[in-house]
């Protein structure tokens, strides 16, 4: 996949270039927390974009946290997974075809869970904004 851009933050372009040299998201961490390289699809361009996130897993499936940092908006990469759920997952040097569902409710509520342990400042971005953060199951 290597015909996918690249963010256009430093830090998380970074942390991508390192896991495409590696071959591994293994070692690569975020306060203490590990993460996992999403490869989605734009929604008007329809180029492969890398998305690094938090590490949220439960029997084979993964979350997407839409958190932007508790920013007011949502991520750019929220809309591509709207528009294109066929998401892929990178955990370790093992790589995934996902399909993405954004989450509510109850399930929300479970995911959102697991998602505060596995990287704790989550509960603070949703206390620094007005937005319900959204989530994606992917399986």
């Amino acid at each position: 996949m290597s015909n996918a851009e690249l963010s256009p933050t430093s830090w998380v372009r970074s942390q991508t270039e390192t896991i495409l040299e590696t071959g591994t998201t293994e070692g690569l961490f975020v306060e203490g927390s590990p993460i996992v390289l999403f490869t989605t699809t734009g929604a008007k361009s329809g180029k492969k974009r890398y998305v690094p996130l938090m590490r949220v897993e439960e029997n084979g499936k993964y979350l997407m946290v839409a958190s932007k940092g508790g920013a007011p908006e949502h991520p750019s990469w929220y809309y591509n997974v709207k528009a294109n759920p066929k998401v892929s997952v990178q955990d370790g040097e093992q790589t995934v075809e996902r399909t993405a569902r954004e989450i509510e409710g109850d399930e929300f509520a479970h995911w959102w869970e697991l998602a505060v342990a596995a990287y704790p400042s989550y509960a603070e971005y949703q206390k620094n904004t007005d937005r319900q953060i959204p989530a994606f199951v992917l399986e």
